[in-house]
């Protein structure tokens, strides 16, 4: 009886904390791809539908630019942008590992940080070629 009480239990089961703080690198960088993914393709509609609104008239031209401008909506174009570019270069490594290329430890490490620097860059270089 006393071997079932002393054995080491785990404390906190819950999502997040395992997420956050115990999964490495790699797999934070797995599950991001899969939302990135997944809000590209919620938010596929909502930007075809203001693609159209910018292409039709000159007066719905002019409301694509009044909703364009609201801060809100900068914000989730600056998100939009991050995550087609995080997607798109997790999806490269995630191919090249697929072809069994970089599957070591350190080159996925250096393959993970890789995928984080140049989403981030990307999305700072858009940003600000947008702004210019």
């Amino acid at each position: 009886m006393t071997d079932a009480s002393t054995r080491k239990r785990p404390r906190n089961l819950d999502l997040p904390s395992l997420i956050f703080y115990k999964l490495p690198l790699p797999g934070k960088l797995s599950i991001l791809h899969r939302v990135s993914g997944l809000g590209l393709f919620l938010l596929l509609g909502p930007l075809l539908w203001l693609f159209q609104l910018s292409v039709t008239s000159p007066e719905a031209f002019a409301t694509f630019q009044e909703l364009a401008s609201c801060w809100v909506v900068k914000v989730v174009f600056a998100g939009l942008i991050w995550a087609f570019a995080h997607h798109f270069c997790a999806g490269i490594r995630f191919l090249l590992m697929d072809a069994h290329i970089g599957v070591e430890l350190e080159a996925t490490r250096r393959s993970t940080l890789a995928v984080f620097a140049v989403s981030i860059l990307a999305t700072i270089a858009l940003i600000w070629g947008i702004l210019l």
